[in-house]
């Protein structure tokens, strides 16, 4: 059973490794036995952190900065870790996040919103977040003996809009048709050996969204309180909760699934609040 769920001698990029959930999933590979090639925004610190434990694990690990809605930049950057690790056998896709201009609020409407903003939150989150790592790091993964595992992170919001979120939802089902599609394309264009899935989060508060869920005192506002009245198993996420889900998809555990979308979110989605 070990062996089924090992990813040893694998190397692992990942996207926006710097963020909560890029980071619990990092260490997570780490510890499965996973080389790790890192890419961060602005949070370097945290993604060096990662660095230093995955290499405590015994594992060979780097971070770089990427610019992920930079199609040079990501495919800069693949050629160098097929390169300097030789092989890529895992993708996760987890850098993106909303746009504060581009939500709505009591005192700004749809209409009222810079169609830039929406154009960039769905740049950074369906381009970058989704299409442009798929075609430089999975290109690579197409052409390799092995095939392998891309994994995308999506979100609650695309099953379920939630209020004041129009361009971040929109991304993120996008991202859920895109996985569906692109593991459809490459078993029957490529190779059956790459498969392609996604994990669709609930509510796992980083930095930013701690502030719509918390008061000050640090007590669930209202929006939170809604939040775990609608998540059946009563609580807000944790980062690890993830990390079982993603060693499945990225180990041979999961060698027949491909194209599925897998929520993580306490029953959020199942629960119709009756």
């Amino acid at each position: 059973m070990e062996k089924l769920f090992s990813l040893k001698n694998k190397t692992a990029v990942i996207t926006g490794a710097s963020g909560a959930i890029g980071g619990a999933i990092a260490k997570g590979f780490a510890a499965a036995g996973a080389n790790l090639a890192l890419t961060f925004n602005s949070n370097s610190e945290a993604a060096e952190t990662i660095v230093a434990v995955a290499q405590a694990l015994g594992v060979k690990a780097r971070a770089d900065w990427v610019n992920i809605v930079d199609a040079e930049s990501v495919q800069n950057h693949a050629e160098m870790v097929e390169r300097e690790f030789g092989q890529i056998d895992i993708l996760l896709n987890s850098a993106g996040g909303n746009i504060k201009a581009a939500i709505t609020n009591k005192d700004k409407g749809f209409f009222d919103l810079d169609p830039q903003d929406i154009r960039d939150t769905v740049h950074l989150n369906f381009l970058g977040g989704a299409v442009l790592p798929c075609l430089s790091y999975g290109g690579i993964m197409a052409k390799g003996a092995n095939g392998g595992s891309i994994i995308n992170i999506s979100s609650m919001n695309a099953f379920r809009p939630l209020e004041g979120r129009p361009a971040y939802a929109a991304s993120k089902a996008a991202v859920n048709n895109f996985t569906q599609w692109l593991a459809c394309h490459v078993a029957k264009e490529y190779t059956d050996a790459l498969r392609v899935n996604a994990i669709a989060p609930g509510f796992f508060p980083n930095e930013r969204m701690r502030d719509g869920l918390f008061d000050e005192d640090g007590k669930l506002n209202d929006r939170g309180q809604k939040i775990i009245a609608h998540t059946p198993m009563g609580r807000i996420g944790d980062v690890n909760d993830l990390v079982g889900t993603a060693v499945w998809y990225a180990s041979n555990a999961s060698k027949f699934v491909t194209g599925t979308v897998t929520p993580v979110d306490g029953g959020f989605n199942a629960y119709a609040g009756l």
